[in-house]
């Protein structure tokens, strides 16, 4: 039927339902039943294969061939690659104490589909490919094992976004400071292509129209937005131990549903007026905001915005951005992801739909909104992100939101 669904008015939904199937010129609802309650027959069954058995080795090749191999099965990105050679997977093995054949997780393309599981060794060979180096290999597992897939099937072309904390930055040469959304640092890019070239491999593939559906797509899944949070420079706590771990804990964290990247530049006295306009587009279905503070300008927010502690930064964005109940629940995801919520008396959505129409509510609360540091010190710049980051450190068993690098080591 034609998609997507949120922003169709009633009647249009009404129409699909009870009007023909634009495909067979059938009925809708008959074609609907019939296709799930009907056995599927030798018609049906043609062509269909169910082999999930992977090969650990090709057939030997020249390098020409096995570079149109990849990318005739759709097993990279689309850009030039490492070949995933024994010998180069054996010295990017050497970057974990775990056996190559250890389980790290399991990912999957859609809800809809099942899962995939996959070894260190397999995580390995996409490191390879995407241009890694050995001691990059433990963020990569962390990242590959969070359950979280940088290859999903949203229409709405979302990418993920890494925040890397902790020692494991200096270790492995990650970039912070200048530039470090950007080009030049071959860990930081290396690192996020091999997290979407892992996920699309290791979950049984993508491809645009069958298993990816992002309409427009996202540049930033390239290398999934990937940096080091600039700890030394910022003035508050660093991210990670804002979430509960220590200083010297590695984590990783995943921001999921990046859509978009608005960039400011500087902090002027009427910053509390101005970055309504900026960061306040972000509603709480798609995702909450992140907010990423060059350094001079988290210095600045401190010095004359009057913000010493990061939470009190947070509070004000999420009590300063408001709407009316009615433009709230007008977002077309919000009855999706908010509304069963809602009518089970969950809070603050059973106030929210409890509320008068044109009652002002947070578009975010505090839970939504993220506050990094990131950048060297060259402006007072600072950009707004829309995504989110999934779960606590508390539900890890449930691939949580902010990871551990040195259980990977």
């Amino acid at each position: 039927m034609p998609s997507p669904v949120p922003g169709r008015t009633s009647a249009e939904l009404r129409g699909y339902v009870e009007g023909d199937n634009p495909v067979s010129g059938n009925p809708f609802s008959r074609d609907l039943f019939d296709g799930l309650t009907r056995p599927l027959d030798d018609a049906d069954m043609a062509g269909a294969t169910f082999e999930r058995a992977r090969s650990r080795l090709l057939e030997p090749a020249t390098e020409d061939d096995l570079h149109d191999l990849f990318l005739e099965n759709g097993w990279t990105d689309k850009l030039p690659i490492v070949l995933p050679t024994e010998e180069r997977v054996a010295a990017m093995l050497a970057g974990t104490s775990r056996a190559p054949g250890e389980v790290v997780g399991r990912l999957r393309a859609a809800s809809t589909r099942d899962y995939w599981e996959f070894t260190v060794e397999q995580a390995a060979a996409n490191a390879v490919m995407a241009g890694a180096r050995p001691e990059y290999l433990p963020v990569i597992l962390a990242l590959l094992g969070s359950g979280y897939s940088a290859r999903h099937s949203s229409i709405s072309s979302m990418s993920e976004a890494v925040v890397v904390n902790g020692p494991v930055r200096d270790e492995i040469g990650m970039n912070s400071g200048i530039g470090a959304l950007g080009p030049y640092s071959r860990a930081n890019a290396t690192i996020g292509r091999a997290y979407g070239i892992g996920s699309q491999n290791l979950q049984g593939g993508s491809a645009p129209g069958i298993s990816y559906m992002g309409s427009l797509g996202n540049p930033f899944s390239f290398t999934n937005l990937t940096f080091a949070e600039n700890e030394e420079r910022s003035p508050w706590e660093p991210y990670h131990v804002q979430h509960g771990f220590a200083p010297g804990d590695s984590t990783a964290t995943i921001f999921r549903g990046v859509r978009t990247m608005i960039t400011s530049g500087g902090i002027a006295d009427d910053w509390r007026e101005h970055s309504a306009r900026r960061i306040f587009n972000a509603t709480r279905a798609s995702g909450g905001v992140v907010l990423l503070l060059d350094p001079l300008a988290a210095q600045n927010l401190v010095e004359h915005q009057g913000f010493a502690r990061k939470a009190d930064l947070i509070e004000f964005i999420s009590d300063t951005g408001r709407m009316t109940a009615r433009r709230w629940w007008g977002h077309g995801l919000q009855e999706l992801f908010f509304g069963y919520r809602a009518r089970a008396g969950e809070e603050p959505w059973a106030s929210y739909l409890a509320a008068d129409p044109d009652e002002q509510v947070r578009i975010n609360v505090p839970e939504d909104v993220h506050v990094i540091v990131v950048g060297g010190r060259s402006a007072a710049a600072w950009s707004v992100l829309e995504g989110m980051a999934n779960g606590t450190k508390l539900d890890r068993s449930l691939s949580g939101r902010t990871v551990s690098v040195d259980e990977w080591r």
